[in-house]
This record gives structure tokens, C-alpha cells and sequence, in this order.
């Protein structure tokens, strides 16, 4: 049997899941007292999800405003990144499907890398994503990013410490160049509830057109959870800077939360048109800074 580079075999780094209590993936049935916490689950402050009336209106509106923002990109040739990180089964895809739903595709894109190469394996650690970064008119939006280092391949044993040591010391250095450059750069960490994730796993696996998204690593990260929030901290800990800050949004309600990372876009950056009503206030509640986040991680009020 192979081995991960920190030693451990494959089947170790993939990893059983740890049971939780009441909760089996295969049962087709969602137990009822995880479903009553899902919601409130990883400190959520709603008692209900946002009402689907008032998340069309208010989704049609920011489109509106983005649209707008992309025809200033284009105009002033600007270039726009933002990435998007966070727990499994947090949304970032539809965030991103959201954001890029009424723009014009031919300038504005989604990347989503699979796992590397054997080539890429041998190259610098952010060189793959180099070839991504937009020219000068287009956003590129990333579905993960050269932050899988600091999660994914950190939690399941496929990097050794001693390369997320590296990563973490490496990455605000990378992102300063980028906005040195004059990117506008945005850092996205959607974070979920235990329960709500388990909810959203289950979900997936039940239902036939979502169960392609789940994988071996998706079954190892329900056992994984709080190596998760280890890792997260770390994360924010390192590459929280004044040039690349993390916004971190909670995802138990997904339509909350594609408003909010529009919100946090079209808030940051001036274009021709802007209508600060239409986009409204970042709603304190779920979103703060990498830095307030750690606070809450590490037991301590923001």
C-alpha cells in the first residue's frame, strides 16, 4: 500500500470516518434531532432560512450591480480575482454560479483545478494557478485554490508539515504581488456547521443528481470536522494580512450567504452606476473578518 508524503499509508490518509452520533451517510434517512440542530448548528444567529421571495429580489438587484461592475472591468481594464475557500458542502459553487450567472462568460470564468499532475507535482507549489490569473477586462472566481495546501491536503496527510509550514509562510507573500500588480483580490471562507454539513453530505448522497460530488474524501471529512477547524485556524492565523484579508461568511442559509459574497464585491470596488441601496449593508450577523473569526475559533470575543 502507497504512502502519503508525511508517512502515513493510503488507507490512514483517507481515513475511516469517526462516527457520530445517530448520523450514517447510506441510511436514507436524515436523523430528525440532527435535522433540528442543522440550521442553528456552528453558532448560526437565524432561526430561519431567508424566504425565497426576498432572495430573488433581492439576487436579481446585485446581478444588476454586477453587471455594471463587469462592464467597468472591461472598460478601465481591470482585473478582478476572488478566491473561494471553505468546509465542504459550505456552497462555494453556487456562490460562484450565482455571481456569474447574468455576466458575460466570455469575461468572466470559474476555475476549479483537479488534483496535479504528475508534472505539476514537480513545479512550484502556486505555478499551476499562475496560468489562471485573468488578463487585463476579466474576473476570474476560483472554486478552491492554492489553499487545498493549507486544508484538504493538510487534513487528509497529502503534503508533509514541513510544506504547509512552508505554504503558510509563502502565500501572503504571493498575494502581495498579486495586488502589487494591481489585481483586485478578494479571499472568500465560507464556513458551516457540523450538522448542517452532515445535512448537506446526506443530501448529496441521496440524491441522484448531486451524488457525483461525493467522494473518499468526502466520506473522510465527516470524521474530520474538527482537523478541519484546526487547519482553518492556522490558515487564518498566517494569511490574514492588511494586503490579503479573509472575509468569512457562515453558510448554514446558502441564500444568505450568495447575497453576502456578492455584497462583499460589489461593496469593495467602484464602478459607473453604483447603487449602494440596491446592494444594501454586509449583514454583521454572519460575516466578519479572518481576524474576528480566529477570536471566536480560539474562545475569545472579537
Amino acid at each position: 500500500m502507497g504512502k502519503s508524503k508525511n508517512g502515513k499509508t493510503e488507507k490512514e490518509s483517507s481515513g475511516a470516518p469517526q462516527a457520530y452520533p445517530g448520523f450514517d451517510l447510506d441510511n436514507p434517512t436524515f436523523p430528525p434531532q440532527l435535522e433540528e440542530r442543522a440550521l442553528k448548528s456552528g453558532r448560526y444567529p437565524y432561526d430561519d432560512k431567508l424566504k425565497r421571495k426576498v432572495y430573488e429580489d433581492q439576487l436579481q438587484q446585485l446581478q444588476l450591480e454586477l453587471i455594471k461592475l463587469q462592464d467597468h472591468v472591461q472598460a478601465q481594464g481591470e482585473r478582478v480575482v476572488v478566491v473561494f475557500e471553505g468546509r465542504d458542502t459550505s456552497g462555494k459553487g453556487g456562490c460562484i454560479a450565482r455571481i456569474l450567472e447574468r455576466v458575460n462568460p466570455r469575461h468572466s470564468r470559474s476555475v476549479a483545478l483537479s488534483k496535479p499532475t504528475e508534472a505539476e507535482r514537480g513545479q512550484w507549489y502556486f505555478q499551476r494557478y499562475i496560468s489562471h490569473l485573468p488578463t487585463r477586462g476579466d474576473m476570474v472566481l476560483f472554486d478552491r485554490s492554492w489553499y487545498n495546501r493549507a486544508g484538504v491536503e493538510r487534513v487528509m496527510g497529502f503534503c508533509s508539515e514541513d510544506e504547509v509550514a512552508r505554504f503558510l509562510r509563502d502565500a501572503p507573500e504571493f498575494e502581495a504581488l498579486l495586488v502589487r500588480d494591481n489585481i483586485r483580490f478578494f479571499k472568500i471562507y465560507l464556513t458551516v456547521g457540523r450538522e448542517m454539513q452532515l445535512k448537506r453530505f446526506h443530501e448529496r448522497r441521496h440524491d441522484p443528481f448531486k451524488q457525483w460530488k461525493v467522494t473518499e474524501i468526502d466520506r473522510a471529512a465527516i470524521g474530520k470536522y474538527d482537523d478541519y477547524t484546526r487547519a482553518e485556524a492556522d490558515m487564518l492565523r498566517f494569511t490574514h494580512t492588511a494586503v490579503s484579508p479573509w472575509t468569512v461568511i457562515n453558510a448554514n442559509d446558502q441564500r444568505r450567504a450568495r447575497l453576502e459574497a456578492m455584497r462583499v464585491i460589489l461593496l469593495a470596488l467602484d464602478y459607473a452606476g453604483k447603487n449602494k441601496d440596491a446592494i444594501g449593508a454586509i449583514d454583521p450577523k454572519i460575516t466578519t473578518s479572518g481576524a474576528d473569526y480566529l477570536a471566536t475559533l480560539n474562545g475569545k470575543q472579537p
